[in-house]
């Protein structure tokens, strides 16, 4: 029945704490991205398995939010100490899932775990407000309410801690979840809910579906018994699944794409500057939507910090061992997606500094490697420095100065991330700012979100909420104002 004792070779939809097969028996093959074998058949669920998930949902969620909120983060504190006591198994099926390390799944299920302890702890701290009334007698307060089910949708690129940063707080605000599956990461979703299911959390309360966005992730976000929707993922999708839950005035937070600009100034240390252009633009082989893709570097440093950024570019270790730097793409579309692109900028005149070539042959046979690559001699709006690829391809711009490279920076559909690499406080602060991006780091990467802290982006990047951090809250529940007036001839 198990395959490597890992997950079933048939993975199934999750619904009501039991494993479901889907309504028409249905079922697609989910590849390796390492070696493009076969790994296991998933349930190609369709609209009646969505409905009878959020069906499953609605009738949980009652009696989960009449438990008090202590009592519901004491479950989901359990849940949290579950991932950690079963990382690594989960950590193994995201490493066969992704391509990634079992050195990097290791971190992110440990990620997806801390994030667990900290909105667990939110059920001590689900706090309201009280607040001054100018009417005589009149006390006011503020307390929050869950919405009901909330729909959640994740990306595949890092699938255990995007699990974790929907399925938390919707969970400590008293709602129950159906969570859709990344079609390329089903087994670890599954595996998520097995460990919430024996940490006690109540059927129901947590459900997952498998299957394509058109025929599962659609019918889901439709459903009229789905009160808030949270999705990561293109900006594309966003546009749609905000269409159509305006519909109904359901609720939505989006986090979807980014072009992420990484600024390297003439002041800049600029060994630690390729350190971070490294980690933002190839790690988990670019696929973040915080990776670093656009690299604007000042002339007057430009042509030493391009030999020193592909020559370290150059000595990166492709692969899936823990002394890789970064493994596949997660499937063959998405690779072929990112060759046609660059092919398509090399049309147009750019200039490939280092990879843009599929690895072939010996430990990359059959799997959906691309080499590292660096691009030089594109626009700003050129179709490559505005499409998100979400894969190991950054671009090069050289920039006259400060005000060049802000100007880049905020030229761009997207409002993510940003980063800064200079020695001054003065072009820090002014860099901080002014770029328009949710989250902007000095001298470091694009990326690195904590659960505390809120994480979000400007203009197509998002809608404006924010996920996760105690942000995420407002995104999950309904806050109530309570007026009390009292008759002191009463008393």
């Amino acid at each position: 029945m198990m395959t490597g004792d890992l997950f079933p070779k048939r993975i199934p939809n999750v619904i009501r704490g039991r494993d479901e097969p889907p309504a028409g028996a249905e079922w697609f093959e989910k590849r390796l991205p390492a070696d493009g074998g076969v790994m296991y058949e998933v349930a190609r669920s369709r609209e009646p398995d969505a409905r009878r998930a959020v069906q499953a949902a609605r009738e949980a969620q009652p009696v989960w939010a009449e438990l008090t909120p202590v009592r519901r983060g004491e479950i989901l504190m359990q849940f949290a100490q579950g991932l950690r006591a079963r990382r690594e198994e989960l950590s193994r099926v995201v490493a066969l899932e992704t391509g990634k390390s079992m050195k990097a799944a290791l971190g992110e299920t440990e990620g997806a775990a801390s994030l667990g302890t900290f909105f667990a702890g939110e059920g001590q701290r689900l706090f309201g407000r009280t607040l001054p009334s100018g009417t005589p007698n009149k006390h006011t307060m503020t307390i929050r309410q869950p919405l009901g089910v909330a729909a959640l949708i994740i990306a595949a690129n890092t699938p255990v801690p995007n699990a974790a940063w929907k399925v938390f707080p919707a969970l400590i605000c008293g709602n129950a979840a159906v969570l859709k599956a990344a079609e390329d990461t089903p087994a670890s979703a599954w595996l998520f809910a097995q460990i919430a299911h024996e940490a006690g959390l109540p059927d129901g309360v947590l459900n997952v579906i498998q299957g394509y966005g058109q025929e599962v992730g659609a019918p889901l976000i439709a459903d009229p018994g789905v009160d808030v929707i949270s999705f990561t993922g293109s900006t594309a999708v966003g546009r749609s699944i905000a269409a159509a839950a305006g519909e109904r005035l359901a609720r939505v937070s989006l986090e979807l794409g980014g072009k992420n600009p990484l600024v390297v100034c003439d002041d800049a240390d600029l060994e630690n500057a390729v350190k971070w252009t490294l980690l933002s633009a190839f790690s988990n082989a670019g696929q973040r939507c915080a990776s670093g893709s656009r690299i604007l570097v000042f002339d007057a440093v430009y042509d030493r910090f391009r030999r020193m950024v592909v020559e370290a570019t150059t000595r990166l270790k492709v692969g899936t061992g823990d002394d890789a730097d970064l493994g596949p793409v997660i499937n063959e579309r998405q690779l072929n997606n990112m060759l046609s692109a660059i092919q398509r900028a090399k049309a147009g005149g750019a200039i490939v500094l280092t990879g843009g070539e599929r690895l072939e042959g010996g430990e990359y046979r059959r799997g959906y490697f691309l080499s590292p690559t660096l691009i030089e001699n594109v626009t700003p709006d050129d179709e490559i420095s505005t499409r998100e690829l979400f894969g190991p391809v950054a671009c090069l711009y050289r920039v006259r100065d400060f005000a060049e490279a802000l100007e880049t920076a905020n030229r761009s559909p997207y409002g993510l991330t940003a980063a800064i690499h200079t020695r001054s406080i003065h072009r820090a602060v002014q860099f901080s700012q002014k770029a328009q991006a949710g989250v902007v780091v000095v001298n470091a990467g694009t990326y690195g979100s904590e659960p505390h802290m809120p994480f979000g982006g400007f203009k197509q990047s998002g809608n404006g909420t924010r996920e996760p951090g105690t942000e995420a809250l407002d995104v999950y529940s309904e806050l109530k104002a309570i007026n009390f007036v009292v008759d002191p001839s009463a008393v």
